[in-house]
């Protein structure tokens, strides 16, 4: 039987053959094809400088390397998010503190943000949940407020939009990660990148990617003036978050591409949307009037008296062939971070939205007979709970 997954990479011949060019050039890593990548993605999203890392998880460890975290200091985010968002920060020896989420988004309430905000506080990194952005706005102002850095974990997100602006674009926050796994808007195969429109930022991320290592001149702290050519310098301890020029190629082919998958992304929850709108078993997923989703997910949301039932609807949809996931686990729910001290009922409405959360199949290259077996194989399984 054919399992459709709930996200799955689009790649056409065209991403193959630029991937051969590159197999069949000089370079294979740290070559052009790098900073290709990187200008063709600032400038999509209007940002004025991209640093690209072998991993999502790589770019937000950078980020938050770049930001000043370190053993003394908090960092605010959600629950509803992959692991990577707060474990980047307990790899610099901070400590992530987690607010609560809207309900129907699953994206942060900027209003809780504000009532955790300590004198330990030094970010702030909303998640944008399923790839709908969360209130940015408002979030920058808390941020403005207090001095505090904001990070958007935008790793759903590139192809979406808030009030008119792009996400990436860096108008609400210091910095924006994204994501290049296969089931995200546009695949690297792996890969990450951080966008930011602040030069300073921007080189401590070049140099975090590279061991801390830098080779320009300009930047040495080392004066003295008979370095050869050979010559450079470890400034911080970094790492080898490298991403390769094979990965690159594939990502500059894909960016090409972005703005139609997400405009067949948006035609499939039309669809969707359309069809499960007055259910009586689950709610469809929200755009609120201030955003344009990339619908990286399509999460339903089981009504309270179904909720209970989660494990049976989820596994009868996945013995007629659906790959439905669940996203997420709260963080803080976590063996790990159970031991550091995190209890439940720490987010109540984290905790609930983890209850009723189903991601049904949505990606681009989904043809329209998929797309209606998908329907009619959810509407009939919740017509026989």
């Amino acid at each position: 039987m054919k399992i459709l997954p709930y996200g799955h990479q689009c790649i056409g011949e065209d991403d193959i053959k630029a991937v051969v060019k590159v197999l069949r050039s000089d370079f294979l890593t740290q070559g052009p094809r790098v900073k290709e990548f990187e200008d063709s993605l600032a400038n999509r999203v209007g940002a004025k400088f991209g640093v690209v890392f072998s991993s999502g998880t790589a770019a937000l460890h950078g980020a938050y390397f770049a930001a000043g975290l370190s053993s003394e200091d908090e960092m605010i985010t959600s629950p509803i998010t992959f692991l990577a968002t707060a474990n980047a920060a307990l790899f610099l020896g901070a400590h992530p503190v987690f607010a609560d989420i809207e309900p129907d988004t699953g994206n942060i309430v900027p209003g809780l943000i504000e009532e955790a905000i300590t004198n330990k506080t030094k970010a702030i990194v909303p998640v944008h949940f399923s790839g709908h952005p969360a209130r940015l706005k408002e979030i920058a102002e808390i941020a403005q407020k207090h001095r505090l850095i904001s990070i958007e974990d935008a790793c759903h997100a590139l192809g979406a939009q808030y009030l008119s602006t792009n996400i990436g674009d860096c108008t609400y926050s210091d910095m924006t990660v994204f994501s290049f796994h296969p089931v995200k808007s546009i695949t690297a195969g792996e890969g990450g990148a951080v966008l930011t429109n602040n030069e300073d930022l921007y080189k401590k991320l070049i140099m975090f990617r590279h061991h801390g290592v830098t080779k320009e001149e300009f930047a040495f702290q080392n004066k003295d003036n008979h370095h050869g050519r050979w010559y450079y310098e470890m400034q911080y301890l970094g790492y080898n978050y490298r991403l390769t020029d094979i990965h690159s190629a594939l990502g500059i082919s894909q960016l090409k591409k972005l703005d139609k998958f997400i405009t067949r992304r948006r035609e499939i929850v039309e669809t969707y949307s359309k069809a499960f709108r007055n259910s009586p078993f689950f709610d469809v997923p929200v755009e609120k009037s201030y955003a344009k989703s990339s619908w990286h997910l399509y999460p339903i949301r089981l009504k309270d008296e179904y909720k209970s039932r989660k494990f049976d609807i989820f596994e009868k949809l996945r013995q007629k062939g659906l790959g439905v996931q669940v996203h997420y686990i709260p963080v803080h729910l976590q063996p790990y971070y159970q031991h550091l001290g995190y209890e439940k009922g720490l987010c109540p409405d984290a905790e609930d939205f983890y209850q009723r959360e189903i991601s049904i199949p949505l990606y681009p290259s989904m043809t329209d007979s998929e797309i209606d077996f998908v329907i009619d194989t959810t509407v009939s399984i919740f017509q026989k709970i």
